[in-house]
């Protein structure tokens, strides 16, 4: 999107989701609609990434027991201390040595779950994901997976055209036709 105008709503499921990928659509200004990575618990039933409070100016971890580490400059928090009298311990890991890593874009990831508890954000995210399924499922269609050629333009043109006749085929059933040498939707 390097060639697209600031400040654009961006659709996208999870797979765009990433810390990299948001942080560089933001400092576009972008709005971002796009469905963050769950977070989910090392073992079940246990503790969520969200469950910890991370003072990322401090640069320190609290666990949900309230027990505090600091985080080293690799990104680790270790609770090696509490391990054997932890009474969360079940719900935290198998790990003998219990650790935490606060990854590069975790303020970004954590503000994106946050964002998403919006009702306004996942209904617009409800509304269009769907057309966006649909269109890729139509042009992927009929063994239309891979690219058909070798070097970019050759399959940049396939692609063109490809585009082009589901968009006609689209506009043919939704009723277009000729009328007076023109081009025309037919009323419904």
């Amino acid at each position: 999107m390097e060639d697209e105008p600031d400040g654009l709503e961006v659709l996208a499921d999870s797979a765009y989701g990433s810390g990299t990928t948001r942080s560089e659509l933001k400092e576009k200004h972008h709005r971002l609609v796009i469905k963050p990575l769950p977070s989910r618990p090392v073992v079940p039933g246990g503790f969520v990434r969200d469950d910890f409070a991370v003072d990322h100016d401090a640069r320190t971890v609290t666990c949900p027991a309230g027990h505090t580490a600091s985080v080293s400059k690799a990104g680790t928090a270790k609770f090696t201390p509490h391990s054997g009298s932890c009474s969360l311990k079940a719900r935290c890991t198998k790990a003998a040595a219990r650790s935490f890593t606060v990854s590069v874009n975790d303020r970004e990831l954590v503000a994106a779950r946050a964002a998403w508890r919006d009702d306004d954000l996942r209904a617009a995210y409800r509304q269009h994901r769907p057309m966006a399924e649909r269109t890729i499922s139509w042009l992927v269609a009929k063994g239309n997976r891979r690219l058909r050629y070798r070097g970019v333009e050759r399959n940049e043109a396939w692609a063109h055209r490809r585009v082009a006749a589901l968009n006609l085929r689209k506009l043919v059933e939704l009723g277009l036709t000729r009328h007076d040498r023109n081009w025309v939707l037919a009323p419904t």
